[in-house]
């Protein structure tokens, strides 16, 4: 294959750190965040060195001048992943030192026009982002097609950050929109945030990984918990993918007025409306249909600022009407706050936002307690990449390392996804087929080989089958699995046959 680079290259300084010539064929690109807003001159030095061990075949700087690094027929050293760099195009993004990396306008836009430069030249009509690694991975795009990727699904980073994850789908809407001859391609100010359009075809979870870094900053500035947003999010736009939010980015179902509050702050224009029908459930439980004017947003980014300025500042006469919601950090009280205040007449309302919040584990959206710390929530993954093997957050390390030791391969991670707890190995199993006597009505079964995994019931006497031995917490002779699978026992507490 012919490979070209990009013309809209404004400066070059071709880094030594790459592997030559790329052995598969480009159907990827993975933006990434330099966590620093960089010039051009800057990230090619800092490149050209060897001693940095990393590169990138382009970067943006921080004033939206592309930089050149590693040619395009070459696999550049950027992702943790040989893997992705060999089909990858790599870009270096000039961004915030801090999370979530947020991106200039200029920076983002330039992003847009290079990705669909380079599409154009590789020969792809459609750029896709899943949001989900395992299918990302394991799916083979057709002709035409490229796909996006992020460092974070092969390393321990944040990379590209929380602010550019977020976007991936509307990168991606706006450079097949553009490959595909729409007049809305990105054209117009990157300002304008993520469209609610990205999550229509989203399974629920897909949807709630695009947005949940967006309800997190909300709370950054708002101290309005980020899970009770979400679930308000989920219940009021189904995911994204109501008439509302679909058609105004309206994910709160906020109307132009308000129990005739007007609050400071709001991101709505005063003027974009969308009238539909509407129905109102009254106190004794009964629905009436009614027709209401709705307020339409630029982007899901404003709505979300706009419902927490309204949860902040709406007033009940001379008091704040959802008074004690910033910094709360109890979401069952938080909820309630909401509720009595009078922000939904469903007399559910609290049932149906915890139930949301406990179904996805919406809580580890979360960061501030209500003093501003930090919440240094601890996750328990086979690794920090895996974010579907979780097994739970906690915010005390103790519990973590409980839930880790109860499951084998599990590691506890702090909130940067550094390892903070990894249980030493268990010693390798003795295979054996022997049978023992329980002559005690109390000896307990365990899911696992130690006093530190969960009971699951007490053995009856008889006569069992051992099949595996395992050192273990609680058992001197060790713990013995049953045949019947159910689980293991001390064999402190029997006699061998």
């Amino acid at each position: 294959m012919a490979y070209t680079n990009s013309s809209m290259v404004a400066y070059t300084k071709l880094s030594p750190n790459h592997s030559g010539q790329r052995t598969m064929a480009i159907d990827r690109i993975t933006p990434h965040c330099v966590v620093g807003q960089c010039t051009a001159e800057g990230l090619g030095d800092w490149f050209a060195k060897s001693s940095t061990q990393a590169s990138s075949n382009y970067g943006i700087d921080k004033d939206g001048r592309v930089g050149m690094y590693v040619e395009e027929k070459n696999r550049s050293w950027c992702s943790s992943s040989n893997a992705n760099d060999q089909r990858a195009i790599t870009i270096e993004c000039a961004s915030d030192a801090t999370e979530p990396y947020t991106f200039r306008d200029v920076v983002y836009k330039k992003l847009i026009e290079l990705c669909i430069d380079i599409c154009k030249r590789n020969g792809k009509n459609k750029l896709i982002w899943f949001g989900d690694k395992d299918k990302t991975l394991n799916y083979s795009p057709k002709s035409g097609e490229m796909i996006l990727t992020v460092h974070r699904w092969f390393a321990n980073k944040s990379c590209p950050g929380n602010w550019m994850y977020a976007r991936m789908g509307d990168l991606a809407e706006k450079v097949t929109k553009a490959l595909q001859g729409s007049s809305d391609s990105g054209g117009g100010s990157a300002a304008k945030g993520m469209q609610a359009s990205v999550l229509k075809n989203l399974s629920e979870a897909d949807a709630i990984k695009n947005v949940g870094a967006l309800f997190t900053a909300d709370q950054e500035k708002s101290g309005i918990l980020a899970s009770v947003s979400l679930a308000q999010f989920i219940l009021e736009s189904g995911y994204g993918k109501s008439e509302l939010a679909q058609n105004a980015n309206n994910i709160f179902g906020m109307k132009c007025s308000l129990s005739g509050n007007a609050w400071n702050g709001s991101s709505w224009d005063g003027k974009s409306k969308y009238t539909k029908k509407t129905q109102e459930q009254h106190t004794d439980g009964s629905y009436e249909t009614i027709t209401a004017d709705f307020r339409k947003y630029s982007c899901i980014e404003d709505s979300i600022a706009d419902h927490s300025a309204y949860l902040l500042g709406a007033m009940n006469g001379k008091k704040l009407r959802y008074d004690g919601l910033k910094g709360c950090t109890d979401y069952k009280k938080a909820v309630q706050i909401i509720k009595d205040g009078g922000y939904a007449t469903s007399l559910t309302y609290v049932e149906k936002l915890c139930s949301i919040i406990e179904k996805w584990n919406l809580t580890q959206y979360d960061t501030k307690e209500s003093g501003g710390e930090v919440i240094r929530w601890y996750r328990v993954r086979k690794s920090w990449t895996d974010a579907k093997s979780q097994k739970g957050a906690y915010k005390i390390l103790d519990n973590a390392k409980k839930c880790a030791d109860q499951n084998p391969g599990y590691k506890v991670f702090d909130a940067d996804g550094k390892v903070v707890y990894e249980p030493k190995a268990a010693e390798p199993a003795v295979k054996v087929s022997f049978l023992v006597k329980v002559s005690i009505s109390d000896l307990n079964i365990r899911k696992g080989p130690g006093t530190d995994y969960d009971r699951v019931q007490f053995i009856p006497i008889g006569v069992y089958t051992i099949l595996e031995v395992r050192s273990g917490k609680g058992s001197s002779a060790g713990w013995g699995r049953l045949k019947s699978g159910i689980g293991w026992i001390s064999l402190d507490f029997v006699r061998r046959i």
